[in-house]
């Protein structure tokens, strides 16, 4: 916000609208934020998921830096905040901080996820992806067994 003379904050009757790039960034943030978490729910097979995966990385930290500079602007020219930029930065850094964990377990169990994919992509019957799950979770749970006895 704003600082008037005596160094408190702006009464908000002398802000000003913020300028139209402004409002159009604050938007482009929101939108790109909304895109990250869209993109982490098209996350379809397993061949593909890093590359969309590492995409809505970038988008969601390129929502986050727009949304930051377009409040820091506002805030520094001493106009209200434009619309969708508070927005755009919180849903750009949850886009980011799920994508960057999703990107954490898919280099932790990168074997354990394309062993039980191919496995997934030949069981026709219920017993057979059955028997995937339960050999999946048995290498999930022995390789976190691993990690946790390299982390004493």
């Amino acid at each position: 916000m704003a600082q008037g003379r005596s160094g408190g904050p702006l009464p908000a009757a002398t802000l000003k609208p913020p300028d139209e790039a402004a409002r159009q960034r604050a938007w482009a943030a929101f939108w790109l934020g909304l895109l990250s978490l869209l993109g982490l729910a098209g996350v379809g097979s397993l061949n593909r998921a890093v590359y969309v995966i590492s995409l809505t990385l970038a988008i969601g930290t390129v929502a986050v830096w727009l949304g930051a500079t377009t409040l820091a602007r506002a805030r520094r020219n001493g106009t209200y905040r434009p619309r969708g930029a508070i927005g755009g930065t919180v849903l750009g850094g949850i886009g980011l901080t799920l994508s960057a964990l999703a990107l954490i377990v898919f280099a932790l169990f990168w074997k354990e996820l394309s062993a039980y994919s191919s496995c997934m992509s030949g069981a026709n019957t219920v017993s057979a992806r059955q028997a995937c799950q339960s050999q999946f979770s048995r290498s999930v749970n022995n390789e976190i067994k691993v990690l946790r006895s390299a982390g004493r």
